[in-house]
Parts: structure tokens; sequence; C-alpha cells
């Protein structure tokens, strides 16, 4: 009982780290998309503004997801 339990919990755990990767990339895509510049041109150019931004944006979905996989694992 208690294996699979685990092994459940691991699966799931799994399957949350690749969700918070595919939403993290699709955040980003999103915030490039409405924008009136290239987020990765201005990052080549070491544009630290945009790079906080998009720093945010990668903290703030992840920390959003990952309460969502605690949540569920409690």
């Amino acid at each position: 009982m208690q294996l699979t339990a685990m092994i459940v919990n691991l699966i799931y755990s799994i399957m949350g780290g690749i969700l918070t990767l595919l939403f993290m990339y699709f955040g980003y895509k999103w915030f490039d998309r409405f924008t009136d510049f290239s987020t990765s041109s201005e990052l080549a150019k070491d544009n630290k503004s945009v790079g906080l931004v998009v720093m945010g944006i990668f903290i703030g979905v992840g920390v959003a997801v990952g309460l969502v996989i605690g949540m569920g694992l409690n």
C-alpha cells in the first residue's frame, strides 16, 4: 500500500514538472506575442528590464503550478 502511494506521487510529481515547463514555455511565447519587440533579441542585447520581466513570468508560473502540485500531493 505504501509503495503504491509513493509511485503514484512520483508519477504525479513528474507530470506536474512537465506541465510546469510547458506553462512556462507558453507564458514566454504569449508574452513575446503581445509585445511590440522580440523578446529573444532584446535578451541577446542584454536588456536587463526584459530579463527581469521574463524572470518574473518564470517565477510566477513556477510558484503557481508548484502550489497546485503540492496541494495535490497532500
